[in-house]
């Protein structure tokens, strides 16, 4: 347990509800930061910064709204600041949060470089307090599935991950993350969600090489990408495919994973996303229906069957999990109550999805691979 979170401890009581502050309320901090936090026990959403008041007054009215971000991180009651702003601010916004002693939370990826992201890393050593990136899809139901699978060894050694988050949008829609603006463009955006869940059950490869896009009529930054991760040193030479598109109108699966023993397949996104887009506020304690995903994966088993001279192929449905972005908030709430000894997101996790998107973008500017230090 660090200083910071003995003090929390100390002062507030285990039983006293954490004091969540949000900056920023456009997709970000509607669709996800707000319904999530306000659905664990133990986290309150005590104010939004936000430069549209009737906005967030008309989602949240019980919830105080503030114009500007040195208004929230004036509350000396905030304990926890979530940054969901553009990728350009995320350094600024998250460095002066600390610096003004809240841990920290930042919407992926956690800025736009990784000596910004390095620097932040630091500040909050020097200040003991906790900087953490949110990653969410690592609640997604068939990422959950996939390390039951895993977890069992049935599929031998993997040998080849493919790993898609493909959408039809061929229209380019009027926001930054469309613009050509440092960390903008599907790399920055849907990469940190495919790298953190690669090195998250791969760790960290020898090296990667990445292909950019621009694809659709008017795009002016990457809507496409194609990266493979290279495990050449460990995991018998495994190679890890990450793939999207804004211009896949039939999807093919979501995971094929491929092993010594058999291969696991998943069709369909997690259901999480779309909810909360509906407008849907899951609870903690009542998570009925909430996370389900009605498409099983299937795992692809080679079996030896008595009296048959060569192994069969035997199909069988895969573990079935409900997604749960709550969890992510849960745990963070439990790491600074002294309840577990790490936030979801370690420091360590932080810097190494930000090396990976940073020599991603090396790889696709020089056309090559590129290695990553050893």
């Amino acid at each position: 347990m660090n200083q910071s979170t003995t003090v929390l401890n100390s002062a507030r009581g285990v039983a006293t509800p954490l004091q969540i502050a949000l900056i920023g309320y456009g997709n970000a901090g509607r669709i996800f930061h707000a319904p999530l936090i306000s659905g664990v026990p133990g986290l309150q959403l005590a104010c939004i910064g936000s430069s549209k008041p009737e906005t967030v007054q008309a989602d949240w009215p019980q919830v105080r709204v503030v114009a500007t971000p040195e208004a929230v991180l004036a509350d000396p009651g905030i304990d926890v600041v979530v940054v969901a702003t553009p990728n350009t601010s995320h350094h600024a916004l998250a460095k002066a949060a600390l610096l003004a002693g809240k841990h920290v939370v930042v919407d992926k990826p956690c800025c736009v470089t990784l000596a910004e992201t390095d620097d932040l890393l630091a500040t909050a050593l020097a200040v003991d307090r906790v900087l953490t990136v949110f990653q969410n899809r690592r609640f997604d139901a068939d990422f959950l599935a996939l390390q039951q699978v895993l977890a069992t060894g049935q599929l031998g050694r993997v040998v080849q991950v493919e790993s898609h988050f493909d959408r039809y949008r061929p229209t380019v829609p009027a926001r930054w993350r469309e613009q050509t603006l440092p960390g903008s463009g599907l790399w920055f955006d849907l990469g940190p969600h495919l790298v953190d869940q690669a090195l998250a059950l791969w760790g960290v490869p020898d090296g990667l090489c990445l292909d950019l896009a621009c694809l659709r009529d008017g795009a002016q930054v990457d809507d496409w990408f194609h990266a493979v991760l290279r495990y050449d040193t460990r995991h018998g030479g495994l190679r890890v495919i990450l793939h999207a598109s804004t211009l896949v109108a039939e999807p093919g699966p979501r995971w094929v994973v491929h092993g010594t023993q058999g291969s696991f397949t998943k069709f369909g996104l997690d259901t999480q996303e779309d909810a909360l887009k509906a407008g849907r506020r899951p609870q903690m304690a009542a998570l009925e229906g909430w996370g389900q995903d009605p498409q099983a994966g299937e795992v692809l088993r080679l079996s030896t069957i008595a009296g048959v001279a060569s192994p069969v192929c035997v199909r069988h449905a895969a573990p079935q999990p409900c997604g749960n972005y709550l969890t992510y908030y849960a745990q963070l709430r439990d790491h600074l109550r002294g309840l577990l000894p790490e936030p979801p997101v370690t420091a360590e996790d932080v810097r190494a999805v930000m090396q990976v998107l940073t020599l991603g973008q090396q790889s696709a500017a020089q056309g090559r691979f590129v290695a990553l230090p050893v």
